[in-house]
């Protein structure tokens, strides 16, 4: 792809526009509804990162490298396997135990590719000084729980301006969390 990669493209300087950040982010989510969704079998994709969405000559997302994928039937929505993925971007259900994978391992890794698209930076920054805000999910969570989520932005001029969009997209999260191995 001649854009290559959104994780050079994503640190690049200066930073990506707000809208074509959450332009990738959206390209991504269409990708991933097509994969989990609308294929004629079910694709859990197992390694969502930046480093395997690619840019074209407009900066359209496009997810690539399926070699951890696993491929499903149509009426089979999960699967046991061995923990896939990179570190950081594996979703903490895997991580536990030998329980079945759903597509919820690829939306936890988006999760975390969307945090790093809104914040434009990487899941984990050692060279900060604040040791809160070096692993960024764990800075998201800080700043939700204390209202503060423009600190996520504060440096980006177009996030800013479109900070009500982020905050009206919040949703109250039951914790502890509801069971993740639950049948339903």
């Amino acid at each position: 792809m001649s854009n290559g990669s959104l994780a050079s493209y994503l640190l690049r300087n200066p930073r990506p526009s707000w809208y074509r950040r959450t332009e990738i982010a959206f390209g991504t989510a269409r990708g991933l509804a097509y994969l989990h969704e609308e294929c004629s079998n079910l694709i859990i994709h197992c390694d969502i990162k930046p480093q395997n969405i690619l840019l074209d000559d407009s900066l359209t997302a496009r997810i690539s490298d399926f070699g951890l994928a696993k491929l499903l039937d149509k009426d089979q929505t999960r699967t046991l396997t061995e923990v896939r993925g990179t570190r950081g971007y594996v979703a903490p259900e895997w991580l536990i135990g030998k329980k079945p994978i759903t597509v919820k391992v690829d939306v936890y890794s988006f999760g975390i590719l969307l945090l790093e698209l809104i914040c434009c930076r990487r899941k984990v920054e050692q060279d900060l000084e604040d040791e809160k805000q070096k692993v960024l999910a764990d800075w998201a969570y800080y700043c939700y729980e204390e209202g503060k989520l423009h600190l996520l932005v504060q440096e980006d001029e177009g996030a800013m301006e479109d900070i009500n969009r982020m905050l009206e997209g919040t949703v109250e999260v039951p914790y502890p969390p509801v069971n993740l191995y639950s049948s339903a």
